[in-house]
Parts: structure tokens; sequence; C-alpha cells
């Protein structure tokens, strides 16, 4: 489970593939997102704190990663947080564990909103002069705005936390807070904001919809999808030529996600996909040979036949078959 998570966290910093994903989830695979406008961001998530005295605790989160938006829209910057949860396996749990973390994000937004107005202030103090000293800074602020120390002019980035399951089984999990709970009549509910998560998972994308991801994604699904179906699979690999020049850092992401052993140069920047299928099948095979030839000359040797019998029906050095006795 660490290996998988460690690889799929590395492999969603890359901006080209995070800005894929988002592109894909909002517009339609149309790259209306430019992987140059992605900046990262701190993934901790602190939240207020709890408690008092030695019982104060900190609620603090890691997200997978997170990335601010700078862009133009309508001749103005539009800004937007966009934040990425990688799964290896389902989350039964997922939709409280992503509205924690966007609450702490928009918390975030707010005590930094707070803490700007205090030193603003602190600094306005501090070049009133002497001879005005009696004098107040012409700032008004509400009670609320004192309270709260976000003003009324302020305003939060919206944030979107995008969930991607790196596996093959269908995504069973709830989508929705709604769908977590046991109570249902809608009276109750309508008092009770629900929050849904963004998901996208390789089961439940259908293979024309595959050709909106633009990056290595792609591929990354695609396999995922079928690794489990070896017909599909290879039909997969022969009719998609990208399959062919693979970016190493996907191939160990399809690697360490399927479990499948393949071998090929890890510190190179790309992978015959294809061949390095091929390469394992064969061992594969050549694994299941020996097994079969094991088994064999263990029973014949039970029967009483000689070494020398048994090499020559399975045709292999006497030595291996004395090494299997």
């Amino acid at each position: 489970m660490a290996a998988k998570d460690i690889v799929t966290k590395d492999y969603i910093k890359d901006t080209e593939v995070f800005a894929d994903a988002f592109n894909y989830l909002i517009f339609g695979g149309n790259p209306v997102i430019d992987p140059l406008k992605l900046h990262e961001m701190d993934t901790t998530e602190i939240g207020m704190p709890y408690g008092e005295g030695k019982t104060r605790v900190t609620v603090q989160k890691f997200r997978d990663g997170l990335k601010y938006l700078t862009a133009m829209e309508d001749g103005n910057a539009a800004y937007l947080l966009l934040g990425i949860e990688n799964q290896s396996e389902i989350h039964y749990a997922m939709a409280v564990k992503n509205m924690v973390y966007d609450a702490l994000q928009y918390a975030s937004q707010v005590e930094k909103a707070a803490k700007s107005h205090r030193d603003a202030a602190k600094k306005k103090k501090q070049e009133i002069t002497d001879a005005v000293r009696n004098e107040k800074p012409e700032i008004r602020i509400e009670t609320g705005e004192y309270l709260s120390g976000f003003y009324k002019g302020d305003r939060l980035l919206p944030v979107v936390t995008l969930v991607i399951l790196f596996n093959p089984e269908p995504w069973d999990a709830p989508m929705s807070i709604y769908e977590m709970f046991s109570v249902k009549d809608p009276r109750i509910l309508s008092f009770v904001p629900d929050y849904r998560i963004n998901l996208i998972a390789p089961a439940q994308i259908k293979e024309d919809d595959m050709g909106k991801f633009r990056s290595s994604l792609r591929e990354v699904l695609f396999y995922i999808k079928y690794s489990k179906d070896r017909e599909q699979l290879n039909r997969l690999l022969e009719n998609n030529p990208r399959f062919r020049n693979l970016d190493t850092e996907a191939a160990i992401v399809i690697d360490t996600i399927t479990n499948s052993e393949l071998e090929f140069d890890r510190k190179g920047k790309r992978v015959d996909m294809c061949q390095a299928v091929a390469d394992m099948r064969k061992k594969e095979r050549q694994e299941g040979r020996q097994e079969a030839d094991r088994r064999t000359a263990r029973n014949m040797l039970k029967r009483g036949n000689s070494l020398e019998e048994i090499a020559e029906i399975l045709e292999l050095p006497i030595e291996t078959i004395k090494a299997w006795e």
C-alpha cells in the first residue's frame, strides 16, 4: 500500500497530468487549464485547535496534491484551488474525508485574511507620527468583521477536490454525505448540506471517453481498467501505439498498481510497454513450465524412475532433476 501511495502521489504532481485530470473533470477533456498556470501549494491542511490547555489539539491533514490556478476569465484574473486525492483502494468514507480537507482549506483562507488585516492595522499604527498620535486611523470595522477577522469585502477561493482511483474495481462507496446517512427523510435532509465527491475511476470510464485525456494518464487508466482482462489488455496494447513510447513515471505507476513485476529501465525516459508485457508473459510461461516439470519429476521419482530416465523424458540436465529431489 505504501509503495502505491508514493508512486501515485509523485505521478500526479506532474503539472501536465494534474491539469489533464481537471480538464477531463471540469471541461470534458478540452485543454482549458494550462499546466504552466498551476502552482504548487503546501499540502498540509491545519484547522482550528480544539480543547484547552494540555488537551488542546490541532487538526492536521495532508493532501496528496494541491495546486492553485491563475488564469484569465473575461479579462479578469481568476483564481482556483485544485486538490487531488489518490486512492489505490476504495475508501468508504471518502465524502467525509474530502469534506474535512475542503473545510480546513476554507478555514485556512479565513485565517490568512484575518492575519493580513491584523498586519495591516499594526502597520497603520506604526505610521502614525507623534504629532497625530492621539488621532485614530480612519479605518471603520464592523462588529462582525472585528469578531471574525474576515471583512465584508473579503472573498474565498473555490476549492475543487478530485479523487482518482488507481484500481480496476468499480467504485461502490458512497458518492455523497447523503448516501452515508441512515436517515432518509427528505424533510430532515433539507436542513443538512450535502457534500459530493468528484471521482475518476477507470472501471466507470467508457472507452470512448478515455480519448479525452491527453497526458500519459490516459494509458495509466486504460491499462488499469483492463489489467484483469487479458484479452482486452492484449487488444489495448496492440491498438494503442502510445504504449510503445510511454513515460517511465507512468510505466512505474502501472507496474506498481497492477503488481505486474514488469522489467524495464526505471532510470530511462521512455518505456515500450508492449515489449515489457511480452517479456513478463514469456517469463511467466517459463516459470509455469518449470513448475510443471518439477512436479512431474517428483512424481516419477516416487514411482521409482531413475534420474537418467527422468532427465531424458523431460529433456533436462540430471543436475536439475537432483536439485528437485
